[in-house]
């Protein structure tokens, strides 16, 4: 399960990453439910990347991938056009990561929101490498 000391681990290491790029991020993890298990806004993180954060792994814990993959879906011509305005809104791009278990139960989700794209999928993934079980 997603516990405190988890969520805080992830978000901690999220945290650490971002200070070595230079950039400040919002950090949420998410339980397996999609309910908020903790966040951090890092000193001036921009404030409306606070709900693209949450937004970002409520769409990997929902789809249970990556918040990036589900743009395959959703994308004019794909499958299910605006997919992303579904469960109060989805954000398909990088930074949401979902979180297993070892035996690969989705516990949870980490999204980050703040830098570019290509800084917010290395900072969740840094976050989520502090992971323990």
């Amino acid at each position: 399960m997603m516990t405190t000391r988890r969520a805080d681990d992830i978000v901690a290491a999220a945290r650490a990453r971002a200070a070595e790029l230079g950039v400040a991020v919002n950090a949420a993890v998410l339980d397996g439910g999609g309910h908020l298990k903790t966040f951090c806004r890092m000193d001036g993180a921009v404030l409306g990347s606070i709900d693209v954060a949450i937004r970002k792994a409520r769409t990997a814990v929902l789809f249970a991938c990556r918040s990036e993959a589900v743009w395959e879906y959703c994308a004019p011509g794909a499958p299910a056009p605006a997919l992303e305005l579904s469960n109060g809104g989805l954000a398909p791009f990088a930074g949401g990561l979902p979180v297993l278990a070892p035996d690969g139960t989705l516990i949870g989700a980490l999204g980050i929101s703040g830098g570019t794209v290509d800084q917010d999928l290395d900072i969740a993934k840094a976050g989520l490498a502090a992971c323990t079980f």
